[in-house]
């Protein structure tokens, strides 16, 4: 779901932008800034040569990157940190909204 959650965001800016990501998820900040490099030299498998999870949201993303200037942040999940509380809230605000249209 995070990994999503970046793509959505930095596709809807609609033109090139300075964006910081703060995520509370080591695996999205680590894999557009260090595994995404070994994983595309390596045809897209991991260090055990096992199939990388979500190739087609990680080049999605890295093209986006590409477009912007980005710069990543990790957070500590629920430790009061401002922006991801309102991430949080926002994410569960949206799963429940899209429950009650069923």
């Amino acid at each position: 779901m995070e990994l999503s959650a970046v793509i959505e965001a930095l596709g809807a800016l609609d033109r090139q932008c300075n964006v910081c990501v703060r995520t509370d998820s080591v695996y999205v900040k680590n894999g557009i800034t260090t595994w995404i490099h070994k994983w595309k030299s390596n045809g897209w498998q991991t260090a055990s040569k096992s199939a990388v999870k979500n190739v087609d949201l990680w080049m999605q993303l890295e093209a986006l990157t590409l477009k912007h200037n980005v710069t990543w942040e990790w957070v500590k999940a629920h430790a009061g940190n401002r922006y991801n509380v309102e991430a949080d809230a926002l994410a569960r605000a949206e799963v429940e909204r899209q429950v009650m249209k069923r």
